[in-house]
């Protein structure tokens, strides 16, 4: 089964700000977050151990517990274990230093092999209180965690998390299993192995308005040629192109913001919502499966239903790419 026939419609639900991302959000809303997801009709949902060391998984499961299991489609990730002790002193996250730090306190080890991809997978279903996961992604093997390091760190996922997630879904235990990175490099080193290959991909942040070009030049070639699907992650890219201040989750520099101001210009020109720009164009591209944002707040769910669902005309496509703020290789909706 293909990923586009694997997930149910075109936006997911992506649950990094329910670890308390950049702050910390009551209960009471995540679980109210969660539940207008549900009622705005989503059925993927995306966590992983990572986001507030489980508590984005506890604050889902809590919620999807009571819903029928059959009714959703559920991806969390490996790379992450989490201890029931304190992490002592601060978190060692590469780029993404104290993006989690009012998430839960436990120490988590950053480990790949089939040892810990089998424990992570226990612990996620016990945290999410379900018996059984649909995709299973290798969390951040890439340059953005571990820098000259990241080879190394993709041996130990190619030799571990790699071989146990091929044997689990040739065995009918997950559905597909692939790669969560922020880089694109992880994934075509994947793409080129002889060895089983992955079903799809979740890439964050590298196939937006903002950032496409890199993706463009060997990545969604390569798995178009091969029929791997990608979700797209981050389509906000952090949050600037919704209203927020952050890019590559640290604040905006000015040449962003001077960018995103260009485009928010050309679609209050054709009137048309920059979420919508923003989604509308990460779902353009033949490879791209489903695109999962994150929101902390109810109302924003709905604003991403609406967006997925608005009429941008194409002269709004035609003009931005007249204008050089999309790539001339990038697809847009309608052949525009």
């Amino acid at each position: 089964m293909s990923l586009k026939e694997l997930l149910p419609g075109k936006l997911g639900y992506g649950t990094a700000p329910l670890g308390n991302m950049y702050r910390a959000i009551p209960d009471t809303e995540a679980a109210a977050t969660v539940e207008a997801a549900w009622q705005q009709g989503v059925r993927y949902y995306d966590t992983a151990p990572f986001y507030g060391a489980g508590l984005a998984e506890e604050r889902l499961g809590e919620v999807l517990s009571a819903k029928p299991r059959d009714a959703y489609v559920l991806s969390t990730k490996v790379g992450r274990v989490i201890l029931d002790e304190p992490e002592e002193g601060a978190r060692e996250l590469g780029e993404k230093g104290g993006l989690f730090e009012h998430g839960n306190p436990n120490r988590m080890l950053h480990v790949w092999t089939a040892e810990a991809t089998e424990r992570s997978i226990e612990d996620s279903l016990a945290r999410l209180r379900t018996d059984r996961l649909d995709v299973v992604w290798v969390h951040d093997i890439a340059q953005d965690f571990h820098g000259d390091q990241w080879l190394a760190k993709f041996e130990e996922a190619r030799t571990g998390a790699f071989r146990v997630l091929s044997r689990l879904r040739d065995e009918g235990v997950i559905k597909a299993w692939g790669l969560g990175v922020n880089r694109t490099e992880p994934i075509e080193l994947t793409l080129s192995l002889d060895e089983p290959r992955p079903d799809g991909f979740l890439l964050a942040g590298r196939y937006t308005l903002l950032d496409h070009e890199h993706a463009l030049q060997r990545l969604l070639p390569m798995a178009q040629e091969q029929g791997v699907g990608m979700v797209v992650g981050g389509p906000y890219s952090s949050g600037v192109l919704a209203g927020g201040t952050h890019f590559e989750y640290q604040e905006a520099p000015a040449h962003i913001i001077e960018r995103v101001t260009r485009l928010k210009d050309l679609a209050a020109k054709h009137g048309v919502s920059i979420k919508a720009a923003a989604l509308q164009f990460s779902l353009a591209h033949p490879v791209t499966a489903a695109v999962v944002a994150g929101a902390t707040k109810p109302g924003r769910i709905a604003e991403d239903r609406a967006a997925l669902n608005e009429t941008v005309p194409a002269a709004f496509w035609q003009e931005l790419r007249a204008a050089g703020l999309v790539s001339p290789a990038a697809p847009l909706p309608h052949g525009a």
